[in-house]
C-alpha cells in the first residue's frame, strides 16, 4: 500500500505500524482525559438513585460504551462509595480532596484491554481502506471517507463484540479471567456462535451511520479549515476543531440509535446478570416503539447535551492526537530518507 512506500511524501508516507502506534497513544490520551467526566456523571446517578443488586449501567472511557454490572453486596465497590456531591464541579472537587486524584479512573483498566484494540483496528483500517479507495474511486475520491469510515467500524465492531459480551458474562457471573475458557465453551454449547454476537445489530445501526458521517464531515472541515487559515498541513488546533464539529454532527444525527442501543445493552446485561441470556431481548424495531409510546418522539432524543458534552471533545481529542502522532512519524521517517539518500554521496 501507498503508507509502505519509502519516497517522502506529506501524505502516504508512514507505515501501519505507525498508525497503530500514533492510534494507540490517542486512545490511551483520549481514555485518560475523557474517563473523569463519565465517572463523576455515574456517581451523581449513583446518589440520586442507588443502583440495586444486578443492576447495569453504561460506562464511557471516551473509546467505547461498556456495560458494567453491579457487584452483588459490594459496598466497597467504586461507584457505592459514601459522598454527597452537589453538582458536576463539587463532585469532581470532593472526590479528589476524599479519595484522592486516582479515583477519576475508577473502573478504567478492564475497558481499556477491549477498547484500546477496538480503536487501533478502526483508526488504521480506515486510513488503510481510505488510500486505497481514493485511488479506485477517481472522481469520487471525495467520498473515500465516508466507505472507508463505515467499513472499518463494521471491522472493528465485528472483532470486539464477543469480546465484549463475554466481560459483561464473567463480571456478572463474578469468574476470574482464567475461567475465561470454560465461559465461552458454555455459551457456545448452550447458545451457539451467533450468540457471541447478541447486541451486533443495534451497535452497527448506530456506529456505522456515526462512522461514515463523521469522517466524511472530518475530512471536508479539515480541508477547509486549511484553506482558511492559508496553510498546506492541518495544524493541532485545526484536527481538533474539524474533530469536536463533526463529532457533534454526527451524534446528533445518530441520537435515536444510541437511546435503543443503550437500551438493549442494558437489557442484555441485566438478561446475563440473571441466568436469562438465552431469552431474546427485544428487537430493535420493538424498543423504539417501546420509547416513543412511553416517552413520545422525544424519548428517541433523550439525553441530548450530555451524549454532545461526551462525543465531541472524546472526538476531537482522539483525532488531533492521532493526526499529531502522524505527523510525527511522518517527520521522523522523512528525516530518516534524508539521511539515507545522502549515505551513497559521503
Amino acid at each position: 500500500m501507498s503508507s509502505q512506500k519509502s519516497s517522502p511524501g506529506p501524505k502516504g508516507d508512514i507505515t501501519p505500524f505507525q498508525q497503530m502506534m500514533a492510534s494507540c497513544s490517542g486512545a490511551v490520551i483520549t481514555s485518560l482525559l475523557v474517563t473523569p467526566l463519565d465517572v463523576v456523571k455515574i456517581r451523581l446517578q449513583a446518589q440520586s438513585n442507588p443502583f440495586p443488586k444486578g443492576k447495569c449501567f453504561v460506562y464511557c472511557n471516551g473509546l467505547m460504551d461498556h456495560i458494567c454490572v453491579c457487584e452483588n453486596g459490594n459496598s466497597k465497590a467504586w461507584y457505592k462509595a459514601p459522598g454527597r456531591f452537589n453538582g458536576t464541579l463539587d463532585a469532581f472537587i470532593k472526590i479528589i480532596r476524599m479519595e484522592g486524584i486516582r479515583s477519576l479512573w475508577s473502573g478504567l483498566p478492564p475497558t481499556l484491554i477491549m477498547a484500546v484494540p477496538a480503536t487501533v483496528i478502526y483508526f488504521t483500517c480506515y486510513d488503510q481502506l481510505c488510500a486505497v479507495f481514493k485511488v479506485r474511486m477517481g472522481d469520487r475520491s471525495d467520498l473515500a471517507p465516508l466507505f472507508a469510515g463505515a467499513i472499518a467500524r463494521v471491522g472493528s465492531a465485528t472483532v470486539i463484540s464477543p469480546l465484549e459480551l463475554i466481560r459483561t458474562k464473567v463480571q456478572a457471573e463474578k469468574q476470574s479471567y482464567r475461567e475465561l475458557s470454560a465461559v465461552i465453551r458454555s455459551a457456545l454449547h448452550s447458545e451457539g456462535w451467533r450468540s457471541l454476537w447478541r447486541g451486533w445489530g443495534p451497535t452497527l445501526l448506530r456506529d456505522v451511520p456515526f462512522s461514515a458521517m463523521y469522517w466524511f464531515n472530518y475530512e471536508k472541515g479539515k480541508v477547509w479549515l486549511c484553506e482558511y487559515h492559508s496553510c498546506t498541513d492541518p495544524t493541532f488546533s485545526i484536527t481538533f476543531t474539524a474533530g469536536a464539529l463533526s463529532g457533534s454532527i454526527a451524534s446528533i444525527v445518530t441520537l435515536p440509535f444510541d437511546v435503543v442501543k443503550t437500551k438493549r445493552q442494558v437489557e442484555l446485561g441485566e438478561l446475563q446478570t440473571k441466568n436469562l441470556s438465552t431469552q431474546v431481548s427485544s428487537s430493535t424495531y420493538n424498543v423504539m416503539k417501546r420509547i416513543v409510546a412511553e416517552n413520545g418522539v422525544s424519548g428517541l432524543f433523550a439525553g441530548f447535551m450530555p451524549r454532545l458534552i461526551k462525543v465531541a471533545p472524546a472526538c476531537a481529542i482522539m483525532i488531533s492526537t492521532y493526526e499529531f502522532g502522524k505527523a510525527f512519524f511522518r517527520r521522523y521517517n522523512q528525516q530518516k530518507q534524508g539521511v539515507t539518500q545522502l549515505e551513497p554521496s559521503a
